[in-house]
Order: C-alpha cells, then sequence, then structure tokens
C-alpha cells in the first residue's frame, strides 16, 4: 500500500498500475471513470494533470489478513481542469481513507475509499464555506 502512494507522488501511474490486478475492482472512483484498473489509472493520470503537485502522506496505516486500511494527508495545487471545474490556482488539504484489498500475488484487487470532497471544494472557492451547524 505504501509503495501505491509512492508511486503515485512520483507520478508513475504506470508504475501504480502495475500494481493492480487485471481484474481490479474501484468500489468508490472518480465520477465517469469506470470501476475498472483502467477507469482508476485513466482517472489519476487526469488528477495528476490536474493537481501536478498532488501528494500523498500516510497518517495512519493498519493491516489485517488481505485488506489494508490508510489514513492519508493529501496536499495539491489546482493547474488544470478537475471534474470540469478550470483551474482556480487554488490549494487543497484533505484527509482520506483508504481500504485495498490484496490477492495471493500481493496485487490490489479492490479498493474503497471516502474523501472529503466538500472540503476541497471549499478550499478550491468553487463552493462556498458555510457556517459551523
Amino acid at each position: 500500500m505504501r509503495t501505491t502512494y509512492e508511486l503515485i507522488n512520483a507520478g508513475d501511474i504506470d508504475g501504480f498500475g502495475d500494481l493492480l490486478a487485471a481484474d481490479f475492482v474501484e468500489h468508490q472512483g472518480g465520477p465517469g471513470y469506470p470501476p475498472t484498473k483502467e477507469g482508476t489509472l485513466d482517472f489519476f493520470r487526469d488528477l495528476m494533470t490536474a493537481f501536478p503537485d498532488w501528494h500523498m502522506a500516510i497518517q495512519d496505516l493498519i493491516e489485517g489478513g488481505d485488506k489494508t486500511v490508510a489514513r492519508v494527508r493529501v496536499t495539491g495545487t489546482q493547474k488544470g481542469e478537475f471534474m470540469g471545474i478550470p483551474p482556480t490556482g487554488g490549494s487543497g488539504d484533505v484527509e482520506l481513507i483508504d481500504i485495498m484489498r490484496f490477492d495471493p500475488a500481493g496485487l490490489v484487487c479492490e479498493h474503497w475509499g471516502v474523501a472529503d470532497m466538500l472540503s476541497l471544494m471549499q478550499q478550491l472557492g468553487v463552493v462556498p464555506a458555510g457556517a459551523p451547524a
């Protein structure tokens, strides 16, 4: 799991793809991307174009059986289009939770993830920050 983040941070999406099983399933992928290995790689290619300084830093890592869970801090500056949003030049700093399941060969075969997208959109200035509830 650490290696997946290291490769993404380095912009090596093809190397990241080498760690995904051919029958990889993405359970919470980007909108408009198929939940497959290729769909996930396309999402990350587009993400890295939109946020060229994208960085994922592991805060916590928990292993158990064939699954690993990580709490990750993600930072980046939007320099390109992201999910239909023109470049804002704004920076984002959000947390996400990733769960990866590994097959017997050690490849990632499934992924679930939850990201604080509302906070990201507020930081980029495309969604107003409301008063606390």
